[in-house]
């Protein structure tokens, strides 16, 4: 993510306690909308922080049954009103080199991704569940029918039991790679991890929905779908389509730092997915302030299994 397009100073008046208040300049997230197009059809309109948007839109596509494959996608382009605008985007979301080719400019190439299928690749518009417009906090909400989410994707065929000691190590690696979330303070971020801990790839955004997407657009990419085998660690809490969009990856568990809703678990459970929540510090209640504010500033060293807690909503751990 180019923090030249994901953040932006902004200035401000800051008060702290009775002291003077005093002119500031504060580090805020980039959030702008991004038109999705399938083949000239609009399909979305998602608000979105810029940066890798070629992985926004095929992890979209992925977890609206639109695609499945790396070979249904021919090629992305960024498109404006002037036919001169368009340009291929690359692994980030940016024209190839950086530069954009003369011509190209203005909110619309910027703001639309057109995506084009491979021949014989049919898409069944009338078929989505979106309506036009989502926003960065809530994704669910546009959809038009969650009893046809629900029977989208297939149960998880090999569930995971994660081990205790791996999911205590998480957050500490998840909170490292937040590079714009520690200039801002103002992100989600979703992580992907191996069966042992090991990071693969982490990826932050206004929109807890637009994070997972961009991970599983990474390994769309990458043609590693389905991720089994894989633990999924979001920065805040799961939603149902949070789980929903972990199924469509075929990611076996889920983990967050904050709380699932009952629709997640009930999800989970029926998925045969793993769901884990308030993964973070054993500083009594799982929702107290100072447990809060630990997190934000960084835990300060590898957690064990002893310095974590977590509740398990579905599935099993290992120890």
């Amino acid at each position: 993510m180019s923090p030249a397009k994901a953040l932006r100073p902004k200035p401000i008046v800051r008060i702290e306690g009775m002291a003077k208040s005093e002119a500031a300049e504060d580090m805020l997230a980039v959030e702008e909308p991004l038109e999705i197009r399938v083949a000239g059809h609009g399909v979305a309109v998602v608000m979105r922080t810029p940066g890798h948007d070629r992985e926004l839109v095929a992890g979209f596509l992925v977890t609206e049954g639109i695609v499945r494959r790396r070979d249904e996608v021919l090629d992305m382009v960024r498109c404006g009103a002037d036919p001169a605008s368009r340009h291929p985007l690359d692994s980030t979301g940016a024209p190839p080199g950086g530069a954009r080719p003369a011509g190209a400019g203005g909110e619309g190439s910027e703001n639309v991704v057109d995506v084009l299928l491979a021949p014989g690749c049919a898409v069944d518009f009338a078929r989505l569940t979106r309506h036009v417009f989502t926003s960065s906090s809530c994704g669910i909400c546009s959809r038009t029918s969650i009893d046809a989410v629900r029977g989208a994707f297939p149960p998880i065929a090999a569930p995971l039991s994660p081990r205790r000691g791996v999911l205590a190590a998480l957050p500490e690696r998840l909170r490292a790679a937040q590079a714009a979330f520690a200039a801002t303070g103002g992100l989600h971020a979703s992580a992907l991890f191996d069966a042992s801990g090991t990071l693969e790839v982490v990826r932050e955004d206004v929109g807890r929905h637009n994070a997972l997407d961009k991970v599983v657009g990474h390994a769309f990419f990458a043609e590693k779908l389905p991720l089994a085998g894989r633990i999924l660690l979001v920065s805040g809490r799961v939603s149902f389509e949070i789980m929903q969009k972990a199924l469509a990856a075929g990611i076996p568990c889920v983990a967050a730092i904050s709380a699932p809703t009952s629709a997640a678990v009930e999800f989970a459970q029926e998925s045969g997915q793993a769901l884990v929540g308030f993964l973070r510090p054993a500083t009594g209640s799982t929702s107290s302030r100072q447990a809060g504010s630990r997190l934000r500033q960084g835990f300060g060293g590898q957690a064990g299994p002893g310095a974590m807690r977590m509740n398990v909503y579905a599935g099993t751990l290992a120890e």
